[in-house]
């Protein structure tokens, strides 16, 4: 069973609104959800390791990112 927290209306307005959208603007949506998504994840890491530099955060979300594969070397 599918657990969701928009109702069918709330879903068929935002399905309504996505096809009215170019596929730039979609495409800018997504960016911008990723862009946000991602700062969520900086801050979660930043809180449970405040001791780490900026670096080993960004290390962090690419790992996090791409599991179960090994990061690139060099990273």
């Amino acid at each position: 069973m599918t657990i969701r927290d928009t109702s069918p209306e709330a879903e068929a307005r935002q399905v309504k609104i996505l096809r009215a959208m170019s596929g730039e603007q979609r495409i800018i949506v997504a960016y911008d959800m990723s862009m946000f998504a991602r700062e969520l994840m900086k801050e979660g890491i930043r809180r449970d390791h405040p001791e780490w530099t900026e670096r080993q955060v960004s290390r962090e979300v690419l790992r996090l990112a791409f599991l179960p594969a090994p990061l690139p070397a060099g990273f």
